[in-house]
């Protein structure tokens, strides 16, 4: 396979180049003359966030990477921005897109922070909460198209219940157990609703996150009335009355009033878009692959942890796949360990949690790292249970007020579905090699979906999970540096906002991923503006085409791009994923998992 890779590198370039070249400008045939922007002078940079901004992007050209779209691109370029000469205003067009509240947030300051250099406006289609106040807080001026609405609404979450269906429709056996009262993860299988213990943990979380996201819109607007953001919809005209937007008009035209105000004479693409990369980007850096070159060789290395922990990945349930598998994640973390080059980690985590094994394994490579260089960590919308005990290495750890942090605690069981088959006719017998044992069947088939567990099972499952318990808090209290007490005081599977975790010690500062960059260079002694790269991106063209992953490669397979499914579908299973795939290794050999404790949805 490497041989054919590399039969086909020269021919697959060469058509790159071809392809380049020939490509006809945009109105060039027929219809006369097109006038053209100018390429240079003073320039508005476009920021294009309407599909969203993603941890971690899809996959590009090659299976590669694309340029742009994640949300640590997103970080790097307006660092840029900030050093342009010819850049005199900034417009971000959000479109209609749904953007987290932990990001909206992080991108929201780092806007405000560039906003005192330059003018930075937001034109959006529709607005929702996650925007609004990016909106707010980013932008000194915020458009919104004449038909749109801004969907202030207030937060809430929805949790979503499975027993019903699985017990009484489908007749499965579920059984479940839990380590610690607020753990919660077992009860969407085994209950119709939230028991009162989950309810006071997600009530908490929310009203840190409330609290938050009032406050941030309230002081970047003064007029809005603090009933306002919770008590919409609101029409174009209502929603500028009541002071959440300033301008009503079309993309074009927020676009020709901010050139107009800025002295500006083009618009360039600097983020998202079909334009967003410069001038031969993407030649060059296929040169660069080919030549066996790294993109990301720098003194900071990014390492995106996105999704759920499992030990050897594979496909989602939901059409999803990826998220944070331990056989890639520790070959990447071990070759930053021992590349002398890299002189700062920082891991960028958002993460439901998962297999209770991967955690820890992950949990190991990341201390043994962090003994050789500073490793920093950067809390996207949530590190809960096993992503918390990811994130409990880092030397100093960076969560956003929304972001949800905690859920320190295990869960473990099966679905059985013998009672569902019997239904229809088809039966199971477990036959033991240990025949004068009555317990034997039922214990050798202790991983079987097939039968369910016995009480004497039940019993030695929940002594394991005990036992993972107490480590999880042990690896926690010496990832954190605090005594175990204090760790307990804070686990048994209670979640929390960022503002309470740091209260608590789960986190060291408020700050989105930009501040925990900063953090890093100045750990290592580095210079403000050394360089980040992002250090789960294949080293070569040759390895991604063979599919190999060799010994201290830092490639991690991609997903590969497949049919879109409907809107409506995209949406559910969107709300869905991050729960079904963090319990999906039960369907394997695992029992017992670090998983969040609710199938969460925060609207």
């Amino acid at each position: 396979m490497r041989k054919a890779a590399a039969a086909l590198a020269v021919p697959l370039l060469a058509g790159a180049i071809c392809a380049c070249e020939g490509r006809p400008r945009a109105g060039s045939a027929g219809g006369g003359p097109t006038p053209v922007e100018p390429r240079s002078g003073p320039a508005i940079a476009v920021l294009d966030l309407e599909d969203g901004v993603p941890e971690q992007p899809p996959s590009g050209l090659l299976g590669l990477a694309p340029r742009g779209g994640a949300f640590d691109a997103l970080v790097r370029e307006i660092e840029r921005l900030g050093r342009a000469k010819d850049v005199h205003g900034v417009l971000v067009r959000l479109g209609a897109a749904r953007i987290g509240l932990a990001r909206s947030a992080e991108i929201g300051g780092m806007l405000e922070q560039l906003g005192a250099k330059v003018p930075i406006w937001c034109h959006a289609d529709d607005m929702a909460n996650g925007t609004l106040w990016l909106a707010a807080r980013g932008c000194k001026k915020v458009w919104l198209s004449p038909a749109g609405s801004v969907d202030a609404i207030g937060l809430a979450a929805q949790t979503i219940y499975f027993h019903k269906l699985l017990a009484d429709e489908l007749g499965l056996d579920v059984d479940f157990l839990q380590i610690g009262k607020y753990k919660g993860a077992e009860e969407p299988f085994t209950r119709d609703g939230p028991s009162p213990e989950a309810r006071e943990s997600l009530q908490g979380t929310l009203a840190g996150m409330r609290a938050a996201w009032l406050a941030g819109i309230t002081s970047a607007r003064p007029g809005v009335d603090p009933a306002t953001p919770e008590d919409g919809p609101y029409d174009a005209p209502d929603a500028k009355q009541r002071g959440l937007i300033d301008e009503i008009g079309y993309l074009d035209e927020a676009r020709d009033a901010l050139e107009k105000d800025a002295g500006a004479v083009r618009a360039e693409t600097r983020f998202g878009g079909a334009s967003s990369s410069r001038d031969g980007d993407e030649l060059s850096d296929l040169l660069r692959i080919v030549a066996g070159e790294s993109l990301s060789s720098a003194p900071v290395a990014l390492v995106r942890a996105t999704g759920a922990i499992s030990l050897e990945g594979g496909g989602g349930l939901l059409g999803e796949s990826g998220g944070i598998v331990e056989r890639h994640l520790s070959r990447v973390l071990l070759r930053l360990e021992k590349d002398d080059d890299v002189k700062a980690v920082v891991l960028r985590i958002d993460s439901p949690g998962g297999s209770a094994l991967a955690s820890d394994l992950l949990w190991h490579r990341l201390m043994r790292l962090r003994a050789k260089k500073p490793l920093v960590v950067s809390v996207g919308g949530m590190a809960a249970s096993g992503g918390y005990y990811l994130a409990s290495t880092g030397a100093a750890v960076f969560a956003d007020p929304s972001s949800i942090v905690g859920s320190i605690g295990v869960v473990g069981g099966k679905v059985a579905a013998d009672r569902a088959l019997e239904k229809i006719g088809v039966h199971a017998e477990t036959i033991a090699a240990k025949p004068d044992d009555p317990r034997a069947a039922t214990r050798a088939a202790y991983e079987s979906l097939l039968s369910p567990w016995d009480d004497a099972t039940r019993g030695r499952l929940r002594q394991t999970m005990k036992g993972i318990y107490d480590l999880f808090l042990s690896r926690v209290a010496e990832g954190r540096g605090i005594p175990v007490e204090r760790v307990a005081a804070s686990a048994e599977g209670r979640i929390f906002a960022g503002e309470e975790g740091r209260a608590r010690g789960l986190v060291d500062e408020i700050g989105g991923l930009e501040q925990a960059i900063a953090r890093a260079r100045e750990m290592a002694g580095l210079a403000e503006d050394a360089r980040v790269g992002v250090a789960d991106e294949p080293a070569g063209l040759i390895e991604a085409l063979a599919g190999d992953d060799p010994p201290g490669s830092s490639a991690v397979p991609r997903p590969v791009a497949s049919a879109p499914p409907s809107a409506a579908l995209s949406r559910v299973a969107g709300e869905l994923a991050p729960f079904v795939e963090s319990v999906e290794p039960l369907l394997g050999h695992e029992r017992v998992l670090c998983a969040v404790p609710f199938a969460l949805a925060v609207h």
